[in-house]
């Protein structure tokens, strides 16, 4: 079994290491810019001009809201762990009850999380949007 774990866990992660290049150039900077060190030069320069603060300024409504979205990003690779944690020990019970037991416990909780992260980043959009709207004073 520890063989088969540990076989499971480096052909994921060689897999990983394959895969991650390709989704680095995932993005692309447009039809006209198909150059990737043109892209990357002007990557850095917009990260550069950022670092030092000559972009224009955000208002506070939009930095909370983007910050919580991370935030809600991060839960919602944890929902992900634990449903691959779960499905994985539900995978590897053999038969034992008990742990399939614990495996469908966990996929329940998981999926309760889950609702409560959707319904907290339903509240905060709104919210976030609704202060927005005073900020700018559309209403």
């Amino acid at each position: 079994m520890k063989k088969l774990f540990k076989k499971t866990i480096l052909t994921a992660v060689g897999t990983a290491l394959v895969l991650l290049p390709t989704l680095a150039f995932a993005q692309t900077g447009g039809p006209t810019d198909s150059n990737p060190f043109t892209r990357g030069v002007k990557q850095v320069g917009a990260i550069g001009a950022r670092a030092t603060g000559q972009t224009t300024q955000r208002p506070l409504p939009e930095i909370l809201g983007s910050i919580i979205n991370v935030f809600l990003g991060f839960l919602g690779m944890v929902f992900l762990l634990l449903m691959l944690y779960a499905g994985f020990l539900w995978m590897m019970a053999q038969g034992d009850d008990k742990q399939v037991t614990k495996a469908k416990d966990m996929i329940k909780q998981a999926v309760i999380g889950l609702i409560v992260i959707v319904a907290a980043f339903a509240i905060s959009n709104f919210i976030v949007s609704q202060l927005a709207n005073v900020a700018s004073g559309t209403i």
